[in-house]
């Protein structure tokens, strides 16, 4: 059996147990402890900016409730996987040693962070790597947490991604079998290389600690075995659409449009065809529908939403095309700026606001305001599809700006969420003449 686990059960312990007993009888053995140097760089460029700005870790004050929970970045918003789902990641090996941890309130701040989504579809990343028998929380916790989460938190989780699990893992999960609901059981996966995990969720977007890159994990295993090289990226299409820059958008249109190709087609079928649908841009779409669109775009086809009559799908090529601009709309020269917009008096948000969006560049200008007078729009409709303009921020915050490696974690989730409600409350003072 791998040295990941020890498993001591005691000779009484017998097939009538209650699952429970069983659980509370399976250790981890310490070995892992000694597998890995410290982590030296588990922060990205854009979490130490913040950091600076903003206090170790979080946007928190220090006397905040979640503030000793949230300095620890175990828990992150990722923006939306490849199915158009809100992802939230949670790391291992972020998790402090368990005496030094309030395990209670991290659970609460997890419920709290998932609030924000449960709502919507979304997928959970656990990387597994980092768990040791010095930060692992007790199994009768992992029980009550499970046991925590009811039926709101479960219903629209579309899939659990454990990433690099060990035999541990494994069979804690074969030993959880009795409480886990069959169909909660089929949407967890095992994720073995973050090359699979591709398939999922752009990987660029997640802030993945160091200790968890495969290559360090094939090292520690194979010593022979060389990491590959990323192939280099393959220049453009002629007609690309997706994970193009605004400029090149419009230099390739034939009427100079400052505003995508993609922005429109989507925008126009929604106003037609979604403003009264319930749940609009919290449901994901088919990945190979999606994946489909993109490549008839890419090939400079003409498509038409209304043949395809599924507004979800529009909805999801939405944000997919904002999610893959090279740069976020908002820019990254303005990101300091927006993360730390909550400082700014209520009395000056408006002027503070046209003030940061008149350095933006006149494309990106052009498919914000679009943008935010399409939202304008759904949201008056709030009272039947019930996107307001906060659950509407939630949604779109995460794709309109992000830091420059592109991941975003809760300390700066909340500030960019609100600056992007702010927008859409405040939209006819911002973009009045």
């Amino acid at each position: 059996m791998s040295s990941d686990l020890l498993v001591d059960l005691n000779d009484d312990l017998g097939v009538d147990d209650p699952p429970s007993n069983a659980l509370d009888q399976l250790k981890l053995s310490p070995m892992g402890d000694k597998l890995w140097p410290p982590d030296d760089s588990s922060m990205s460029k854009s979490e130490t900016d913040i950091s600076k700005r903003l206090g170790e870790g979080s946007h928190l004050s220090w006397d905040h409730p979640y503030y000793d929970i949230a300095r620890h970045q175990i828990v992150e918003v990722a923006g939306d996987d490849n199915f158009g789902r809100k992802v939230i990641v949670f790391n291992a090996c972020r998790m402090p040693p368990h005496h030094e941890l309030d395990h209670h309130k991290l659970l609460m701040y997890l419920k709290a962070t998932l609030d924000q989504y449960v709502e919507s579809d979304y997928t959970l990343i656990y990387f597994h790597n980092g768990l040791t028998s010095e930060n692992k929380p007790s199994l009768s916790w992992l029980r009550d947490a499970y046991r925590e989460f009811d039926r709101k938190y479960k219903k629209n989780i579309k899939a659990l991604y454990i990433v690099h699990p060990t035999m541990f893992i494994k069979t804690l999960l074969i030993l959880f079998k009795p409480l886990i609901s069959f169909k909660f059981g089929q949407k967890i996966n095992y994720i073995n290389y973050l090359s699979e995990l591709e398939e999922v969720v752009k990987c660029e977007q997640l802030v993945i600690p160091t200790r968890v890159y495969d290559e360090k994990i094939r090292a520690s295993l194979k010593p022979s075995v060389q990491a590959q090289m990323s192939p280099p990226r393959s220049p453009p299409l002629p007609n690309q659409q997706f994970g193009v820059s605004l400029p090149m958008l419009r230099a390739r249109s034939s009427d100079n449009e400052a505003v995508p190709l993609v922005m429109r087609d989507t925008v126009a079928f929604l106003m037609d065809q979604g403003l009264e649908i319930e749940g609009i841009f919290r449901r994901s779409a088919n990945v190979t529908l999606v994946k489909d669109v993109q490549h008839r775009y890419n090939s400079g086809e003409e498509l038409s939403f209304s043949q395809m009559e599924d507004v979800h799908l529009a909805a999801v090529i939405l944000k997919t095309f904002l999610r893959e601009l090279p740069e976020p709309l908002l820019t990254y020269q303005l990101y300091n700026d927006i993360v730390n917009f909550h400082n700014v008096d209520s009395s000056a948000k408006v002027t503070a606001i046209r003030n940061m969006l008149a350095m933006l560049p006149e494309e990106n200008y052009a498919s914000l305001k679009f943008l935010i007078e399409f939202l304008v729009q759904v949201s008056a409709q709030s009272e039947i599809n019930k996107m307001n303009n906060t659950n509407l921020a939630v949604v779109f915050g995460p794709n309109l700006l992000w830091g420059q490696d592109a991941a975003m974690t809760l300390s700066a989730i909340g500030p960019i969420n609100n600056f992007t409600r702010t927008l859409l409350d405040q939209h006819d003072k911002v973009f009045s003449p």
